[in-house]
């Protein structure tokens, strides 16, 4: 989506530090959140995405109102601002959820004498050279008794699990 030039005014707002305020028309900047009102290239209408401080991309881009006159955008307010924050904090939250949840496991499995429960956990680090993981078991307690490091591609499921507590938590091949 390109940018539809702006006034003077709020090019200028646009070049403020990110800690100053801004309330125009197509541009509201507070509380660590960026609005820009831009021209939607896919139709006729109008878009607004919405940018957290220190972010390069937008968390969220979405159609914004015509204004009465049916040509312009209506104009951003502080309700519809706020509304805006929401909704776009909630799509990041679902996000680093959803990463949570890719490069975090656990299962339960009982200790080598079956006396005891333990966690066993994976924790995949996507270090961008040389991405690893790090498998870990914890007692009731969450105290870690052994962690060992294996490979990203390392499959934990109950049986992998317990084929490593059963080897002493000797790092799997």
């Amino acid at each position: 989506m390109n940018d539809t030039p702006f006034s003077s005014s709020e090019e200028t707002s646009a070049d403020l530090p990110l800690d100053e305020s801004v309330h125009e028309e197509r541009l509201w900047r507070d509380n660590g959140w960026t609005a820009r009102v831009i021209k939607n290239e896919d139709d006729d209408g109008w878009a607004v995405e919405m940018v957290k401080d220190g972010e390069a991309e937008p968390a969220l881009v979405g159609p914004w109102t015509m204004g009465r006159n049916k040509k312009d955008p209506k104009p951003l307010d502080v309700s519809a601002f706020n509304t805006l924050v929401k909704t776009a904090s909630e799509v990041l939250r679902r996000h680093e959820q959803q990463l949570r949840a890719q490069l975090h496991k656990a299962v339960r499995v009982q200790s080598a004498d079956g006396n005891d429960e333990l966690e066993i956990t994976l924790d995949i680090v996507p270090d961008e050279d040389e991405p690893y993981a790090l498998l870990s078991a914890l007692d009731n307690f969450g105290e870690q008794l052994a962690q060992v490091q294996v490979a990203p591609t390392f499959k934990l499921s109950k049986a992998s699990a317990a084929a490593w507590v059963e080897n002493e938590f000797r790092r799997p091949s």
